[in-house]
């Protein structure tokens, strides 16, 4: 891969890492000062999206490395597995402010919530969501990393919860009712779990070599079937899987038996060179079988 793909993923992951740093102190401080439990679940959620943030950095760190004589089909597993931690990680979030807010519904606490400062946070706090999760999801795009990919789509999702938290907090100040302060952290909750359930399917099924979509099938079928007047006579089997940011694949094809070495061999480069412009990141083998 270009070593300016590998730097930008990296910036990337750097972004994350220092903009969660700098949200979770702004709201934990704003929290505990306006006693706002959805504020400070916010809190505790961004502190979730920092560990995670920093796992996705070491994981693109490590695969960005060369393949080497004890992993010779490269680092790149090491994005699925990031990802499939990330999104534990997520969930256990997500219980964790379930239960929080769950004691300030049974036990609701006597101070009065300080809405104005916590609408000022959070307003903030969606600004700075949508521009480095924009940012994150344009480098996942272009690189085709998953690890990029799982937290810019967390912090997409983060606008989502931090505009609940801000709702809620809208309704508090109108109906003068701290109640709502719990039952919008709940809601963050579920949002925030439903994000981690989608992305721990994601890895898992990358993580167990699953194909590659129908429609990257299907473009592969395609680009094939535009070499069969070059002594391709048809294709006998297509074995495809993610690994990170690659598209392996395996291809087996019946050519006519009296197709020279040298030929053959150009038709694979041909096939491989027409793939990888459509599909981009590929590994592929060829095998040919010769048919008289």
């Amino acid at each position: 891969m270009d070593i300016n793909i590998e730097t930008e993923k990296k910036i990337a992951a750097y972004t994350s890492v220092f903009s969660n740093i700098f949200l979770i102190a702004i709201k934990l401080v704003v929290g505990i000062i306006s006693g706002s439990i959805s504020i400070i679940s916010e809190a505790i959620h961004s502190a979730s999206d920092l560990f995670a943030s920093i796992i996705t950095f070491l994981s693109v760190k490590e695969s960005s490395k060369p393949a080497d004589d004890d992993h010779q089909f490269g680092h790149d597993k090491y994005e699925d597995i990031s990802s499939l931690i990330e999104s534990l990680i997520i969930m256990g979030a997500a219980f964790y402010i379930i239960y929080a807010a769950m004691k300030n519904i049974i036990f609701p606490p006597k101070v009065m919530i300080n809405t104005g400062l916590g609408l000022y946070i959070m307003g903030l706090s969606m600004v700075i969501y949508f521009f480095v999760s924009s940012y994150i999801l344009y480098v996942a795009k272009k690189s085709n990393s998953n690890a990029l990919h799982a937290d810019g789509i967390h912090l997409r999702t983060d606008i989502y919860s931090a505009l609940g938290v801000f709702v809620g907090l809208a309704i508090i100040k109108v109906t003068n009712n701290p109640i709502f302060d719990p039952i919008v952290a709940i809601i963050v909750a579920i949002i925030i779990f439903i994000t981690g359930l989608k992305i721990y399917k994601k890895a898992q099924t990358n993580l167990l070599d699953a194909s590659l979509d129908k429609s990257e099938i299907d473009e592969i079928k395609q680009l094939l079937a535009q070499f069969s007047n070059e002594g391709i006579i048809a294709l006998k089997q297509l074995k495809t899987r993610r690994s990170g940011f690659k598209k392996n694949m395996e291809i087996i094809l019946i050519v006519n038996g009296r197709m020279q070495i040298k030929t053959a061999h150009k038709l694979c480069d041909k096939i491989e060179q027409a793939i990888e412009e459509k599909l981009h990141h590929t590994e592929i083998s060829i095998h040919l079988e010769p048919q008289d």
